[in-house]
């Protein structure tokens, strides 16, 4: 069981982590960072298990693989977006962080929701209903239980 944090379409990787913060030299650091510009609360809030739930689009921008690495870093379990931008969803699975398309989610929840998330059978589970969403292929499941496209491949 983990709470949704709530955002819009289009969230773009500066906003994820500013550019300014790529110049801390490890994702600890960085991580403390981000979404300030959207929830400058969001790093001292945000406890592991919990959910990044968003709009469209999310991820869009630069292929900076920090902006997952930062949620990842920071616990959360998952990013649940009505669609993703294409590096964005790519960089998250190299690094083992799970990407998961839900269209029906974004409209049903609010902020500070409890939310579980049933991967192995893509289904959502907030205010007593069940929602679904991509279940992952199972090459792609194989590559996030390894911790990532790197782990996966060095295994």
């Amino acid at each position: 069981m983990g709470k949704v944090f709530k955002f819009n379409k289009d969230v773009d990787t500066d906003q994820i982590i500013a550019s300014q913060y790529l110049l801390f030299p490890t994702i600890d650091e960085m991580k403390m960072h981000t979404f300030e510009s959207l929830n400058s609360e969001f790093a001292g809030s945000v406890a592991p298990g919990d959910f990044v739930v968003a709009d469209e689009n999310f991820g869009c921008g630069s292929s900076r693989e920090q902006a997952p690495s930062v949620l990842k870093a920071l616990g959360v379990k998952a990013v649940i977006a009505k669609s993703f931008a294409r590096i964005f969803y790519r960089n998250s699975i190299n690094i083992g962080m799970p990407v998961i398309v839900s269209k029906e989610l974004y409209d049903a929840v609010n902020e500070g929701d409890d939310m579980e998330l049933d991967l192995e059978n893509g289904i959502i589970t907030t205010g007593g209903k069940n929602y679904s969403c991509t279940k992952l292929p199972a090459k792609m499941q194989e590559i996030l239980d390894q911790g990532g496209l790197i782990a996966s491949l060095n295994k």
